[in-house]
């Protein structure tokens, strides 16, 4: 993980390289500090929708953005992210250390959303690159002047920032370092951080509690299973019984013996951990910003390989809660260690569940990396503040149905559910079946579209994208709040 640290100062320093956001043209003219020259070089620049217009001296860089004062609303907040992460590229490019963001629009907001895009376009996985580290970026200090500024925000911008380049790395990370066992030791490093309490479930603990879809995907695994609780519970917090969160901790994905093909599916699945990634540092973000909210995460993890003793279609499983499963795909797999934690999430007597999972390429492939499929049996209250955080942060989410007539796909002629349905609705289905393990309100969110990117999209650059972190962040600020 590598970002840029946001430094408060009471003034700017005129003579430092500058990213300068103007919403007006006038701003330019009377507030920038330009010469005569330069300011027609931005009017030109802006008129060629160039973004952002990059000015050299001799001695120091600068950077203007314009985006017109008409345009408003999440979209046009997302447009200040991406700008300023072109311009960070563009610091990284020419060896910058420091930049300093100067406001002219008067919108305090607008600090913070072009210091989001800046510290999460400022990121780098080099952990195993040994010869050619050049590409390494420069960029270290953001200034901004406190009066330009709500530094609450920016503080906590900071926060999400560093939680989600932190899912990133968990993300990235091969299976050759992340097993199970080692993401819960990463999670309770987490803990230690910011706070927060973690307890991790080995193998003998697992066959304890029954949990008979996470012992099955593990049984071809020369690597146990963990099952890792994660608590913050403050002192004053505003929900009487816990918010719980559920993510997927496949740490990687065959397929099973219902093998996946290499080339474009099972080569980047080290990323099938990407919810236990999402959970993990959302907790972590919530604790370092001491949300007054009462948190708890589950986070059933394996890895899902064809090994000698590996599940085979035609079992039956027996779940924690005692129903039993009849699996005819053992690349269903996310849904068996979900059903799990979803039945041992009941005795928190929850508020509210959210499960995040890299769960289906129907969901994928019905919306793309563009957003986040989600199905839920909250109030539309929750439904609607979870779709504005999305807006919020641009994880946009998109409901399907948990309409009746699905169950009938899952039916099973031998057991209570089978785990998988059929070449129809297969995002749903996956949603009726997680759905059966809940008696309580619940949202299932598929993030398998924008978890994994395979070119950058602004400040989600190519790779792990840490999907999930500033959503459940945001949603739970606000219900801190």
């Amino acid at each position: 993980m590598f970002t840029a640290a946001i430094r408060l100062v009471k003034k700017i320093n005129p003579q430092s390289n500058l990213l300068i956001l103007a919403d007006k043209e006038s701003q330019l003219e009377k507030k920038a500090g330009l010469n005569a020259g330069q300011i027609a070089f931005v009017k030109k620049a802006i008129t060629n929708k160039q973004k952002p217009a990059v000015l050299n001296d001799g001695s120091r860089f600068l950077f203007v953005i314009f985006n017109e004062d008409k345009n408003r609303g999440y979209k046009a907040d997302e447009q200040w992210r991406k700008d300023a992460c072109s311009a960070v590229a563009l610091c990284n490019q020419n060896k910058l250390e420091e930049i300093s963001l100067v406001n002219l629009t008067g919108k305090k907001r607008v600090t913070s959303l072009a210091a989001e895009g800046a510290l999460l376009g400022n990121y780098q996985f080099l952990k195993y690159r040994t010869t050619d580290k050049n590409g390494a970026n420069t960029l270290k200090s953001i200034f901004i002047s406190s009066s330009e500024a709500d530094t609450q925000e920016l503080e906590q911008i900071q926060i999400t920032a560093e939680a989600t380049l932190t899912a990133r790395d968990l993300i990235n990370e091969p299976l050759s370092y992340l097993t199970a066992e080692q993401l819960s030791k990463e999670i309770e490093l987490l803990g230690k951080k910011a706070g927060f309490a973690v307890e991790v479930f080995h193998k003998a603990k697992i066959q304890a509690l029954k949990m008979g879809g996470l012992l099955a995907v593990n049984r071809g695994s020369p690597n146990p299973p963990t099952f890792t609780i994660l608590e913050w519970k403050p002192k004053r917090a505003k929900n009487k019984t816990p918010y719980v969160l559920v993510g997927k901790g496949v740490v990687y994905d065959t397929g099973g013996l219902s093998l996946k093909p290499t080339p474009g599916s099972m080569d980047t699945m080290k990323c099938d951990m990407s919810g236990a990634a999402a959970v993990a540092c959302a907790i972590y973000a919530v604790a370092k910003a001491k949300l007054p909210v009462h948190v708890v995460g589950l986070i059933p993890a394996t890895e899902n390989r064809p090994g000698g003793n590996a599940y085979v279609p035609g079992d039956v499983l027996t779940m924690h809660n005692g129903s039993t499963v009849e699996v005819l795909n053992t690349d269903a797999e996310g849904r068996l260690i979900l059903a799990d934690a979803l039945s041992y999430a009941k005795q928190y007597k929850p508020e509210l569940v959210i499960d995040l999972a890299t769960l289906t390429g129907a969901a994928a492939r019905a919306i793309g990396p563009e957003g986040i499929v989600y199905m839920s049996t909250a109030n539309e209250r929750v439904n609607r503040e979870l779709e504005d955080s999305g807006n919020n942060v641009y994880e946009r989410l998109v409901r399907f149905p948990l309409w009746d007539e699905y169950d009938n796909y899952i039916k099973s002629d031998i057991a209570d559910v089978k785990n998988i349905g059929g070449a129809n609705a297969g995002a749903i289905t996956a949603g009726m079946f997680l759905k059966k393990f809940t008696d309580y309100p619940w949202v299932h969110l598929d993030i398998a579209g924008p978890a994994f990117l395979e070119k950058p999209d602004g400040y989600r650059l190519k790779n792990g994208s840490g999907v999930g972190v500033r959503l459940l962040f945001d949603f739970l600020k606000k219900k801190a709040s």
